[in-house]
Formats: structure tokens, C-alpha cells, sequence
């Protein structure tokens, strides 16, 4: 395997204000590359949202100003882009449409597809930078036996992020730099006091960036109002055993909320946004052995012709899993685990391994 080349070039770092993208621009500095620093105005939250000392989200004025900081301290060009429609578009529009549909996603997957390995390269393309970088904590490395470039798992397997870039083309690896590979975040910390970055001791931020207090009932009231019908909570055998007020309020695997007396703890077992009806039953009952998948982006292989043994992760903080995924129709995927797993969501993506390296993933149907 061959990592990336270390030859000089010109590299558009998308600076969120964070201590990863700012400790990533700081690395590539020393390493003589000539560095330009972005930042993506991608929401414009409420004004006494924005500029909350709480606020622990990449959107908004105070990211803008931290990133402009540590541009100043590194001594490159930093700029601004208005994002903010593409990103509606694209991550808040397919957000909204998800949820009106009774499936979870995943938006923070959207926008690196979208936007962060989209949009930003053909800024990057337009100010002739050689490569686009970011702080996530993942590797790639170039496979001169099969010609393709691979996405691999981060040194910290804490922090791991490969998960969520498992939409990367080969087109976009072959223009992307992660210069926080082989480093831990304990690592990345040490580097910006070494650097005296201002965002040194900076939290991350955590939430879904357009929606920081988690409220996505809130957030969606106006945008998918059908969400917010009443309607039946079903048990496995049809029976009305509730109502609930908006498919909204649930996903699949959820306990609370229920406001149904049992004998026993009752889950969410699926959601039918056409009929607007919840299944629930017994812990037990979320445990299936397979999933459909579309939208599925393979790195490591071209095509996949026949059944392949893979690991599976149904969700970021999911164990990978022992599974087999076989190709369908319209270049669908199935995936068949060894061992039922929980609560297969979904709206989420599947993402399955070969070791470190990611094989690709799809949206779980």
C-alpha cells in the first residue's frame, strides 16, 4: 500500500473552527504545503442560538471567528463560503423528507457526500488547490495492485470517523488529504499547545449542527406537519393497544415515550408512515438477521458479482459485526449477519469492513 505523497501542493483545509481541522491545517503548514483555510457557512441559526456560549455545533458566527483565529496565529488565508442553500438542498430538505417517511438518518453522512467532498472540491478546483483536507480521523492509502484508493479506519479507534465517509469516490480520495491519520485526539491536543492554537482547549462540537438542542420535533413542526398526526400504536398481532402523537416522536429500538401500560417494556419495532401507525413488542422482537440496502458506494471493489464476508456496522457506535452482503437488483445490496443483530434501522447506513479498510456502505431500507 502507498500513502498519499507528501509533495508540496496546495490544499483548501475546511476549517470548522474546531482544534481538528485547525491542528490539520497547522500539520500540513509545517509540512510545506501552501495552505488555504474554508470555512462552510452551511446554516445560519437564530441569532441568540448562534452566538450562545454553550453552543457545541460547527454552524454559526462563533466557528467562523475561531476558525479565523487560528488562520491568523498560522499565518494563511482564510475565507468564507455561502454553502447555505446547497446544504438546505441536499442534507436539511433529505433530513426532513427521512423523518416525514418514519426512518432515522443519518445528515452528518449527507453533508460530507454533498458538500464537504462535493461542493468544496470544486471550490478547491476553482482556486487550482491540488487537494481539499479536513480533520476527520480516518486514513487513505492508494493500492497499486488493484489501481484504487482505499479508506481506512483512524489510528484512535475512539474517535474513528470512517464511517462516515464511506461515500467517498475514488475521484474524491484521490483529491482528499487526512492529515490527523495516525494520530489520537489525545495527540491532536498536544499539538495545539505545542502550536498555541487559540482553539486548543476547545470542546467538540456534538450535535446535528442545524438542530444543537436535539430537539428535531421542534425543528420539523413547519416542514413535515404530517409527521405530527395522531395515530395507533399497534402490538405484533394488529391490535390498537395506544395512540401516539406523530411518528415524529419515535425510532426504531425506542423504549420511553411509550405512555402504554404493559406487563412488560415495550420497544419500537417499525414505523409505517402511510398507514401512520407504530409496531411495538418485546425487547427480543428488534432482533433481525438481514437487511436491504440502497444507495450503495463500494471503494475497495469496482462491482460486487458474488457474496462477499465482510464486518457490518448498523449504526456509528454499533460493533462490527460478521455478515455476508450479496448483490441485488439495481445495484441494492443485502446483508446477511451470523447473529441477529439489534434494532436494524431504517434511514441509517450500513457500512461493512474488510479488517481497517472500509468496502463501501449504502442507506439501510
Amino acid at each position: 500500500m502507498v500513502k498519499q505523497a507528501s509533495t508540496p501542493k496546495k490544499v483548501i483545509v475546511a476549517m470548522s473552527g474546531g482544534v481538528d481541522s485547525s491542528v490539520a491545517a497547522a500539520l500540513l503548514q509545517e509540512q510545506g504545503h501552501e495552505v488555504v483555510g474554508i470555512t462552510m457557512n452551511l446554516y445560519s441559526l437564530p441569532k441568540e442560538v448562534c452566538r450562545s456560549e454553550s453552543l457545541k455545533s460547527c454552524c454559526g458566527w462563533q466557528a467562523q471567528e475561531d476558525a479565523n483565529r487560528v488562520a491568523i496565529a498560522l499565518g494563511i488565508s482564510h475565507y468564507v463560503v455561502d454553502f447555505r442553500s446547497e446544504f438546505e438542498r441536499t442534507v436539511v430538505e433529505d433530513f426532513s423528507r427521512e423523518y416525514g417517511r418514519g426512518r432515522t438518518p443519518n445528515p452528518c453522512i449527507r453533508c460530507n457526500q454533498f458538500i464537504k467532498f462535493d461542493l468544496l472540491l470544486e471550490r478547491a478546483r476553482n482556486l487550482e488547490a491540488d487537494h481539499v483536507a479536513t480533520g476527520h480521523y480516518a486514513q487513505i492509502e492508494f493500492d497499486p495492485a488493484t489501481g484504487r484508493y482505499l479508506l481506512k479506519k483512524g489510528k484512535d479507534k475512539d474517535k474513528d470517523q470512517s464511517y462516515f465517509l464511506y461515500t467517498l469516490t475514488q475521484a474524491q480520495l484521490a483529491k482528499t488529504l487526512f492529515p490527523l491519520a495516525g494520530l489520537t485526539k489525545k495527540d491532536v491536543r498536544k499539538i495545539a499547545d505545542r502550536l498555541a492554537l487559540p482553539v486548543a482547549q476547545k470542546e467538540e462540537s456534538q450535535e446535528i449542527c442545524f438542530v444543537p438542542d436535539r430537539n428535531y420535533a421542534k425543528f420539523l413542526r413547519q416542514r413535515i406537519p404530517q409527521a405530527f398526526r395522531p395515530g395507533p400504536v399497534l402490538d405484533l398481532q394488529s391490535r390498537v393497544i395506544g395512540r401516539h402523537e406523530g411518528i415524529i416522536h419515535f425510532t426504531v429500538g425506542q423504549r420511553k415515550g411509550m405512555g402504554i401500560a404493559a406487563p412488560h417494556p415495550l420497544y419500537v419495532l417499525s414505523i409505517d408512515a402511510e398507514t401512520n401507525t407504530i409496531v411495538v413488542g418485546k425487547n427480543e422482537d428488534l432482533y433481525r438477521s438481514c437487511l436491504e440496502a440502497s444507495d450503495v458506494n463500494l471503494i475497495g471493489l469496482e462491482k460486487l458479482t458474488e457474496p462477499k464476508a465482510v464486518q457490518a456496522k448498523i449504526r456509528y457506535k454499533h460493533t462490527e459485526a460478521n455478515a455476508t452482503i450479496s448483490p441485488m437488483d439495481s445495484g441494492r445490496i443485502r446483508v446477511e449477519f451470523e447473529k441477529p443483530q439489534r434494532a436494524i434501522t431504517p434511514g441509517q447506513a450500513v457500512v461493512f469492513y474488510e479488517g481497517e479498510t472500509v468496502g463501501g456502505g449504502g442507506i439501510i431500507d
